[in-house]
């Protein structure tokens, strides 16, 4: 009873803490280049024609030049998920609520969201509604907080649930009405977003990526690392059930290691696929699980992460700071661009047709320094076809040159298929596959692991 008492309690306090823990707005230079995933925005004065030739490079290789409003349009496009509270058990446990452990889950479904809008829709698609997000308002999230925190302690008090009226954030019903004028964006956009619904039957849902993990020695309720998570969403991808989903797959490498026939074999048709697909008709979402140092990041490798941004095929980083997950999208200067997983929001049910989008939407970009980014993180690409790859891994492999200061690359790419090369044969594919993954059997944590808060 104490126990259970204790994990109620610590249940109510991390979603109160991460309804209010807003922070001041994020400030940006006028006078540097900001790249969001491989697009670059510059915010000088119109009447300021100069341009820095970091911004002037980026245009001639195809990046988007663009002021406050298109990058404003472009990052409140991309998906956001974060904290939920109040929706259906996960497996194997009573909670109802990632709140305080979820962030890295989170980031990973993040990360694929972008990848699939990338798929469906395009680099340049921006949602019609991503002018119209209103900054989080404190007063209003602590409001909320409050009446929650008190609630779910008078229930506790009386040591029985009792009967609770559903919670609905004030933002998401303002959000509701705001949105009745954006819906003709079209059906996919708000299809895409219910694949990742906090039920157990979204294709790419949080209870799917709990039940994935616990294949992995993870249960609802522990840290995820970013490796962990890779595998995670490889699974995901091969499980999705859904046919517009047959055109997709997933790779993760091994050891810091892309073996190119490997890839190559997962951009081939499914057995299931049309008799008019091409061989190589399906997409692939490459995952690369790296460590860039030691306790810290080694800065070596701070430009190679603002290259990889740079790339329109990148789907970004998840990855964090030390106690933090989020992910990766830009970059500044020094500081990383990265949408944040830390606010505890609602439960949406997105089996309606007309469920709100607003709370799926970020409203303010975050910025953080290279040298506060965790070393244990997962690069992401999209490649559409073979021969897509082919131009990815000639780009990539250049990029990966160590400098005169680097002893060795992030990571490799080689022929073959990664079981020529296997000398571990007898461990289990996840462990072959990334050896930095967790034994559950094991009482003690490595350096690349994230810790709650």
């Amino acid at each position: 009873m104490e126990t259970k008492g204790k994990t109620k309690f610590l249940s109510v306090w991390h979603n109160v803490k991460y309804s209010w823990a807003l922070k001041p707005k994020t400030s940006f230079s006028r006078n540097s280049p900001v790249l969001l995933l491989g697009k670059c925005y510059h915010f000088k004065a119109e009447e300021d024609e100069g341009q820095t030739e970091a911004c002037r490079e980026a245009s001639d290789e195809e990046g988007v030049m663009g002021n406050v409003e298109d990058f404003r349009r472009d990052f409140g496009s991309r998906i956001w998920l974060t904290y939920r509270e109040e929706f259906p058990p996960l497996p194997g446990s009573s909670l109802t609520s990632d709140c305080g452990w979820g962030c890295m889950l989170r980031a990973g479904q993040m990360m694929l969201a972008q990848a699939l809008l990338l798929h469906f829709l395009g680099r340049d698609w921006t949602w019609s509604g991503a002018m119209s997000l209103q900054p989080l308002d404190t007063e209003t999230w602590t409001t909320s907080a409050a009446k929650r925190l008190v609630a779910s302690l008078e229930s506790s008090l009386q040591a029985s649930p009792g009967p609770s009226d559903p919670v609905v954030s004030q933002r998401q019903v303002a959000g509701s009405g705001e949105e009745a004028g954006v819906h003709t964006d079209g059906g996919f956009h708000r299809t895409l977003v219910s694949w990742f619904g906090d039920s157990p039957s979204a294709q790419f849902g949080l209870h799917r990526m709990v039940r994935l993990g616990l294949a992995m020695g993870k249960r609802a309720g522990e840290w995820y690392g970013p490796a962990v998570v890779a595998h995670i969403l490889k699974k995901a991808v091969e499980e999705a059930r859904d046919p517009c989903l047959a055109g997709i797959s997933s790779y993760v490498s091994q050891d810091c290691t892309v073996y190119s026939a490997d890839v190559i074999d997962s951009h081939k048709a499914s057995a299931s696929a049309p008799a008019s697909a091409s061989p190589d008709s399906r997409a692939v979402i490459i995952l690369v699980p790296v460590r860039l140092g030691g306790e810290k990041t080694n800065p070596d490798y701070f430009n190679l992460a603002k290259s990889f941004l740079s790339l329109d095929y990148c789907i970004g980083i998840i990855g964090g700071k030390p106690k933090q997950a989020c992910y990766f999208v830009g970059f500044q200067d020094d500081s990383l661009i990265y949408m944040d997983p830390h606010y505890c929001q609602s439960f949406v049910d997105v089996s309606t047709s007309d469920f709100p989008l607003q709370s799926f939407h970020c409203p303010s970009p975050k910025k953080m320094p290279f040298t506060k980014m965790d070393p244990s993180c997962t690069f992401g690409f999209y490649s559409r076809s073979a021969q897509d790859f082919e131009r990815i891994k000639h780009e990539l492999t250049e990029l990966l040159q160590p400098s005169a200061k680097e002893k060795y690359p992030a990571f490799i790419f080689v022929q073959g298929h990664g079981r020529d090369y296997d000398l571990s044969a007898s461990l289990s594919p996840e462990k072959r596959e990334w050896p930095f993954i967790r034994d559950p059997r094991r009482s003690g944590s490595t350096v690349g692991d994230f810790v709650l808060l």
